[in-house]
């Protein structure tokens, strides 16, 4: 990741997620890339690699097989994490569609994390430690129900962990993990078994 050359700085009441709010909401980002906030500053993350793409759509086109009609699933879609005051743009969200609708369509901001009933992120090699602690914390303090890391770069070899029950603490109760080639099972409202014997490393 690349950090944006914004200082923090605070809007005139002395707000500072105020003020990167409206920076990122002005911000012009190249192409293919996403602004996040995170530890007060704008940071820029660059264009994933394709095999990271072929595994999102890979996710994507799983979790439509049972997809409850009143659920959608987002790519690029930012989500704030209120208690943190920190805002990420997921590779994939899946949230209520009536939520998305009722967006006002004349300002870019964020849909509130703790809305979401999944998030996905799938690590690139700059990005993976902020993934499997950063985030995964994150997600947990929102009280996202359902975080799906898939780690290319685990230590351990090329895993997908599914953890369920966040807690305010900001960690998750209940973790199930499996390495590429085994299937992984989403509970409800999924219901859905997510082979990653396809996934690309």
């Amino acid at each position: 990741m690349t950090a944006a050359m914004v200082e923090p700085q605070q809007d005139p009441e002395g707000r500072q997620w105020d003020y990167l709010l409206r920076t990122w909401q002005e911000l012009d980002v190249p192409e293919g890339w996403r602004a996040e906030i995170d530890e007060g500053q704008i940071v820029l993350v660059p264009p994933p690699h394709a095999h990271h793409n072929g595994i999102a759509a890979k996710v994507q086109r799983c979790l439509y097989g049972n997809l409850p009609d009143e659920l959608e699933i987002y790519q690029t879609l930012g989500v704030h994490v209120a208690p943190l005051d920190k805002l990420y743009d997921p590779d994939l969200v899946v949230m209520p569609s009536e939520l998305i609708d009722a967006a006002d369509p004349d300002v870019s901001a964020p849909m509130d994390a703790s809305e979401a009933l999944l998030v996905v992120e799938i690590t690139s090699k700059g990005n993976a430690r902020e993934d499997r602690t950063k985030k995964y914390r994150a997600y947990a303090r929102a009280g996202v129900p359902m975080y799906l890391l898939i780690d290319r770069f685990d230590t351990r070899g090329a895993m997908a962990a599914l953890f369920t029950e966040p807690s305010e603490h900001g960690t998750y109760k209940h973790s199930d993990a499996v390495p590429f080639g085994k299937p992984l099972v989403l509970p409800a409202p999924f219901d859905v078994t997510l082979p990653t014997d396809g996934f690309p490393v």
